[in-house]
């Protein structure tokens, strides 16, 4: 037992250490997803009617 307790706080400065630095660095914009607008043809597999004019605009 004594001899997992180094792993086990070397295991929590580590993910500590992790955690800090991803909070303090983010990924670039770039990677980060836009919303789409569907087009007529996904409107349609979501029940959406593409002969309605105002309704693929809010999407």
């Amino acid at each position: 037992m004594i001899d997992l307790l180094p792993i086990a706080i070397s295991a929590v400065v580590v993910a500590a250490f992790v955690i800090a630095i991803s909070r303090k660095f983010s990924l670039s914009p770039r990677y980060e997803r836009k919303p789409r607008n569907r087009s007529l043809w996904s409107a349609q597999d979501h029940g959406e009617d593409p002969t309605d004019e105002g309704n693929h605009e809010r999407s």
